[in-house]
């Protein structure tokens, strides 16, 4: 079965509210929230009133490229459960849990297979890992296959331009499930259709 998922680049509360009182909520929310080359950036004032909603028994994930000490030391009171961290060295990862001690998905970028072997850094400092594109806020995707010989013990979270109807692939692999762009609709914007679909098919498998 599938290790969980995760839907991201939420903005806005009729999405989030939807999400959260679904039948069958997903494991963890993420927001885009230093990243502003993203359509699914989210300032940090609106980001304070989304992350007032009564989450249950959902993470919420906060997703940073590079992020500065004074931007973690900004949001560090904010109802996070995880930090999941784009284009950051093993080493700034252990110096960001000192600045706040909590969960990592650390991202691991894949273009060809000897990227994969970078997780191997990141082993000791965080709780996922997860394997994605090089396209950022471009959901470009990867030869998942790549990754048919990892650990069965590594805890792992996969995403690059993944459509609803893939996950069934992935349903004796125990990967989380990382979706996005295939939740849009042609604007851009979160389709509810869509996250409901993704949500019961989840259920399903």
């Amino acid at each position: 079965m599938i290790g969980g998922i995760k839907i991201c680049g939420v903005s806005d509360f009729e999405t989030l509210r939807f999400i959260v009182n679904h039948p069958y909520p997903p494991n963890y929310i993420g927001f885009i929230t230093n990243y502003k080359k993203s359509k699914r950036f989210v300032d940090y004032e609106k980001l304070k009133e989304l992350l007032t909603i009564e989450k249950r028994n959902i993470n919420f994930v906060s997703v940073m490229v590079k992020p500065s000490d004074k931007f973690l030391k900004k949001i560090q009171n904010l109802n996070f459960d995880y930090y999941q961290l784009y284009d950051v060295s093993p080493e700034r990862t252990k110096t960001i849990k000192e600045i706040k001690p909590i969960k990592i998905i650390s991202a691991i970028t894949i273009n060809e297979k000897k990227d994969v072997n970078n997780y191997k850094g990141y082993l000791n400092l965080s709780e996922i890992i997860l394997f994605d594109g090089k396209g950022y806020e471009k959901s470009i995707g990867f030869d998942h296959d790549l990754l048919n010989d990892l650990p069965s013990s590594i805890n792992k979270m996969i995403a690059g331009d993944i459509k609803i109807e893939d996950i069934s692939k992935f349903k004796n692999k125990n990967f989380i499930i990382d979706i996005s762009g295939s939740l849009e609709n042609n604007e851009g914007k979160k389709d509810l259709k869509k996250i409901d679909k993704l949500l019961n098919l989840a259920k399903e498998i």
